[in-house]
């Protein structure tokens, strides 16, 4: 199988974007590209660092990530698996991006920039949630940011109900847990008691 190798191969199969690619781009967020980040309740958060890249999903309610300002977004990290793969990135290389996903559109927004981590406790007491606050808060310096067409999601059916798959369709996480750890982990007990443990623990 022959690999493309070079920009100049790629191009000449691609060929050059149109002036709507590129007129899109901006610096900074705009009110059009506000309104999509306040109504957004999910983003994927692209890091990258010495081991590799990592794509980690992000959830909350809608307008979770702020609009400090024009130029600045903030994402409250929320409770998790204490793995923290995308803040040790970001510890050491502040390169981001993110992909914001509506509800309904078929458009999505992404943005590009540089991150910093805070554990300020005036800005994360901002972000409380029943009583409850971040550990910490991302700090994101935006460099491009542009909407991306809708195609994807069409062809995906992500919000056609007639295409969602069954959940038990799938392995549960305490099956697979169990498979890995040959059955030191996880199982029926893990699956069942997920639902009251991730109620206690969602902030």
């Amino acid at each position: 199988m022959k690999t493309i190798a070079t920009i100049a191969e790629l191009e000449a199969i691609y060929g050059q974007p149109g002036e709507t690619s590129t007129v899109k781009v901006t610096d900074h967020v705009t009110p059009h590209y506000a309104a999509f980040i306040e109504a957004s309740p999910f983003v994927a958060l692209a890091t990258s660092g010495p081991e590799g890249l990592d794509c980690s999903p992000r959830g909350d309610g809608r307008g979770f990530v702020r609009i400090h300002d024009p130029r600045t977004l903030m994402l409250p990290d929320r409770h998790g698996n204490n793995r923290i793969d995308s803040l040790r990135n970001i510890v050491r290389d502040p390169r981001v991006a993110l992909l914001f996903l509506i509800p309904g559109s078929g458009s999505t927004l992404r943005v590009n920039g540089q991150a910093r981590l805070t554990a300020d406790e005036t800005l994360r007491a901002s972000f409380a949630v029943e009583g409850k606050q971040p550990r910490t808060v991302i700090v994101i310096e935006v460099r491009e940011v542009y909407f991306q067409c809708a195609r994807a999601i069409i062809r995906a059916g992500l919000w056609d109900p007639s295409r969602h798959v069954a959940p038990d369709a799938l392995p549960t996480p305490g099956a697979i847990l169990a498979a890995l750890s040959q059955d030191r982990v996880g199982g029926d007990e893990y699956d069942k008691a997920w639902p009251e443990r991730a109620r206690q623990s969602m902030w």
